[in-house]
């Protein structure tokens, strides 16, 4: 039985002997797409040859790509475990061909594509031909395509014909979105059912039906056609072949397994988890709603998930509240919950794993192995984090279920909080509120769902138009590293919409503007039509397209234009990025060589920069990076930029960073050899003297392992020191401008603190006389000894604070204390334990049903001790009495 490895090392063994060049996986996180997170498929590196923005190296080229389906059309977090054959992060093999009119013979399109799918599946693989069936796109009446009859032409040469199957559209028409390229696909089905069941069965009845054993592993796109807005088809000019066939699939099928989760892609994982919780994983389990399918569920769940999260921690999405980022920390916190809930382990454990992971995937994707310990220190501070908030969710839905009438079932708002505010999935709060008995609101919970879904859809829709080509003259041209201007013209535009408001986005056929890209913001300035100037609001690239931001279009778009950067916006956004090189090699040389970038913002006011270190760096070291820096910049270091091919690049010492996609060659950015050599697009200045000197403003933490330093050069230093200088002399003025300024502030501290201590002391001395007059006034009321009253104080702690010397000083007893506090009501209510068992009292249920009402707010406690704050003092006599009543 082939491993794993021997599985994908043959398939790009077999594309490169059909002439195919092997290209490494793109990262794992999407940049310059607006339209994705996350590499999704195989042909998301390669959307700019589809659509012709760029024109590729190689006409044939193979590769594994790591990709993530975690939301949308494609995929259902929640359904991810439950099956044997769906997962977030998977492995995507693919062999592309790009046509190209001027050398329609460098690629291929559907004869050769069909006969080495069939090859390598039953020659290599030795997959049985009568297990396999292919479907094939039958055509559709409403975009007025016919039948493919090519690729059932084709097929007929390789496979009996009844094992051809017809397709809909839904199945056998692939589009990369609702708009651009398409076409007819055809797809390979393996049927891996035993032998006795395929003979009671025709596995023809099975495919495309959802059957957990006859599964689609290979789906080979024939890209022919440009879907327009108005949903028309155009054919392209050059046609394409893109394939991608699921690696954990054609593993299952090659080691004749019925799960992928059985396969060596995932036993070592199972295995691991399996030791660390002290139970078996059975993969054998059928019982659907029984504790130990859960378990199993929970075994995959772990095994699937850990290996996204680690994958996407290292290509540099760190987990966040916001986009990619929030979509990484779901994934991990549904990996916690499963263990939390159905293996019954309530610490961290999915940090335990990344090594594994990491070693497994070492010889394909390195890029983990390099990272291990830092993805170990963000995974564990993650899962820490979701247990702290875990306890805060369950102590409110142990308040929700209390104050609940009994029986009654948790109402979709609160179990919508609970997932809203506190990451509990509903599936949670159902298994708990089970256990006391009661259901959840369900339907209401997916109202709100769905409302929230609505509102977050209306606030990022953005509706796009089509291209409208002016000039056909190709890819749009970078010339902004040597020119700030530049005569052109515009090859095509389109009219965008969001959020009420309409803009144009604009490509040039030559530019001088910067798109924004690694961390620098993107260019502004105009674009001069002579008669009419249209300013340009910024620049981004879509995949490799440099579009420009306009809020405007000119008369006549056809004419000649000059382009113009703001030349004092771009030299102070260079001068930032510049530092930023010189910052990181600071940080290497004070903290370690083990910072690497995580991230960075560089635009004309300021730079930030992350970066991974595992404590918070002590004065002295931030002095002494800023320090090394300013001497940098004092030498006036030459910036030297040089185009190598990346091998040459990396062997001369050169940074590349984690999640960033590379070409054969790359621009390398050289601030003197033994000290800053990086990889970088970016723009910078000639000579590091032009910098002027450098300030770090503050420096902080951002994640588990990753630091921000904030900082300015340049003017903007100079503007943020005078600043500081300001206010240090507006400091020095209200203290009467003394002649040390340092020892004056010391003198304020010690007087303020001798202050507090004598307030305290007076404090004190008050809280004790009105504790002896307030045991005069207790009442015996049916053997309990009751005090209530109300006091003036003058805070919430000092309320607390009496009622605990109260407690010393009395038996037996029920105390409550009122106080009008600048206005608003405080309460607090301390009962002793035996009568609080004796009388059935609750001071924390009495807060929420008697006091909180009456002084319109709200409070809690425990059953001994419990306060209250609300905004109606007028109703303190009446608290006293609720609480006097209840006895």
């Amino acid at each position: 039985m082939m491993t794993s490895g021997e599985i994908r090392k043959r398939f790009l063994e077999f594309f490169k002997s059909k002439g195919h060049t092997i290209v490494p996986s793109a990262p794992i996180v999407i940049k310059n797409d607006p339209t994705l997170l996350f590499t999704n498929a195989g042909m998301n590196q390669f959307k700019d040859y589809f659509l012709g923005n760029r024109k590729p190296q190689h006409q044939r080229v193979a590769d594994t790509q790591k990709c993530l389906r975690v939301s949308g059309k494609h995929n259902d977090l929640e359904e991810v475990g439950v099956d044997t054959y769906h997962h977030t992060m998977f492995e995507m093999l693919g062999n592309w061909s790009f046509g190209d009119a001027t050398n329609p013979e460098g690629g291929y399109f559907k004869k050769e594509a069909i006969a080495w799918a069939w090859e390598l599946l039953t020659g290599v693989y030795q997959v049985p031909k009568d297990r396999l069936y292919v479907t094939v796109f039958e055509g559709d009446k409403k975009d007025g395509l016919p039948e493919d009859e090519e690729a059932m032409n084709e097929w007929k040469h390789w496979i009996d014909p009844e094992r051809i199957l017809l397709g809909k559209k839904k199945d056998n028409f692939w589009e990369m979105g609702d708009t651009g390229p398409c076409g007819p696909c055809t797809e390979i089905h393996v049927d891996c059912r035993p032998d006795e069941e395929r003979k009671k069965l025709d596995g023809s009845t099975l495919v495309n039906a959802d059957h957990p054993q006859v599964i689609e592993v290979w789906n080979i796109v024939f890209i022919q056609f440009n879907r327009l807005k108005d949903g028309s088809l155009t054919p392209l000019p050059s046609k394409h072949v893109d394939t991608g066939m699921g690696f954990e699939r054609l593993v299952r099928v090659l080691q004749n397994k019925q799960s992928n989760y059985d396969t060596d892609i995932f036993t070592g994982t199972i295995s691991a988890v399996a030791k660390i919780v002290n139970l078996q994983y059975d993969p054998a389990t059928v019982e659907k709603d029984g504790k130990s399918w859960k378990q199993s569920v929970a075994f995959r769940v772990i095994a699937d998930h850990i290996r996204a999260v680690t994958f996407t921690i290292g290509d540099g999405q760190l987990p966040s509240n916001t986009k990619a980022g929030y979509e990484v920390r779901r994934i991990l916190r549904r990996a916690v919950r499963y263990y939390y809930s159905y293996l019954d382990y309530k610490q961290p454990l999915l940090y335990q794993l990344v090594p594994l992971i990491a070693t497994q995937f070492e010889q394909v994707f390195p890029e983990v192995k390099s990272q291990s310990q830092f993805i170990q220190r963000v995974v564990r501070e993650e899962e820490e984090a979701f247990f702290r908030t875990l306890e805060k969710g369950l102590t409110r839905l142990d308040t929700l279920i209390a104050n609940g009438k009994k029986g009654q079932p948790i109402d979709g708002r609160n179990a919508f909080e609970l997932f809203d505010t506190f990451g509990f999935p509903l599936d949670l709060t159902q298994l708990i509120a089970k256990d006391y008995g009661i259901g959840v609101d369900v339907a209401g919970f997916n109202d709100f769902m769905t409302e929230q879904k609505n509102r977050s859809r209306e606030a990022t829709t953005v509706d796009t138009e089509d291209w409208i080509e002016v000039n056909k003259n190709g890819a749009s041209k970078f010339v902004g590293y040597d020119s700030l201007e530049a005569k052109t013209k515009i090859n095509r535009y389109r009219k965008v919409k969001a959020k009420g408001k309409e803009a144009y986005q604009v490509v040039l056929e030559t530019t001088p503007f910067y798109a924004e890209s690694g961390g620098q913001v993107g260019d502004s300035g105009i674009i001069d039509f002579g008669s009419q100037k249209i300013k340009v609001t910024d620049t981004k690239k879509e995949n490799d397209l440099i579009i420009h931001f306009t809020p405007e279009l000119p008369a006549k778009i056809e004419s000649d234009v000059v382009a113009r950067v703001d030349a004092s916006k771009r030299q102070h956004t260079a001068i930032h990025h510049t530092a930023t090189h010189l910052l990181h090699a600071a940080l290497r040389k004070v903290l370690g060589t083990h910072v690497q970038q995580k991230g960075s913002l560089v635009n004309d006011e300021h730079l930030r920069f992350d970066f991974s270190h595992f404590s918070k760096p002590t004065d002295q070291e931030i002095r002494a990076i800023e320090s090394l820096v300013n001497e940098k910049i004092r030498e006036n270091i030459p910036v030297v930029i040089k185009e190598l091919k990346k091998e040459d690049a990396l062997k001369m010492g050169a940074m590349a960073l984690f999640g960033e996609k590379y070409g054969d060659i790359v621009r390398v950015v050289i601030i003197d050899p033994d000290y800053s050599v990086e990889l970088c697009g970016g723009t910078h200045v000639h000579a590091t003297g032009e910098l002027g000197f450098f300030v770090i403003r503050q420096e902080s933490a951002v994640a588990a392992g990753v630091r921000r330093i904030e900082a300015f050069s340049g003017k903007a230093a100079e503007e943020y020191v005078n600043a500081q200088r300001a206010l240090l002399d507006s400091v020095s003025a209200l203290m009467k401008n003394p002649a040390d300024i340092q020892k004056a502030v010391e003198s304020l501290n010690a007087q303020n603190n001798e202050l507090k201590k004598q307030l305290e002391s007076l404090e004190s001395k008050k809280l004790n006389a009105i504790k002896e007059q307030l045991l005069q006034s207790v009442e015996n009321i049916n053997g309990v000894q009751f005090l209530g009253s109300q006091v003036d104080l003058s805070n919430a702690d000092a309320l607390k604070k009496l009622l605990f010397d109260l407690k010393g000083s009395m038996k037996n007893y029920v105390v409550v204390l009122a106080s009008s506090i600048q206005g608003k009501a405080s309460v607090g209510i301390l009962i002793d334990e035996s009568i609080a068992a004796q009388k059935n009292l609750d001071a924390a249920k009495l807060i929420r049903e008697k006091i909180a009402p009456l002084i319109r707010g709200g409070g809690g406690g425990q059953k001994t001790l419990a306060t209250a704050g609300g905004t109606d003092a007028s109703k303190l006599p009446e608290v006293i009495s609720a609480v006097r009543s209840s006895i």
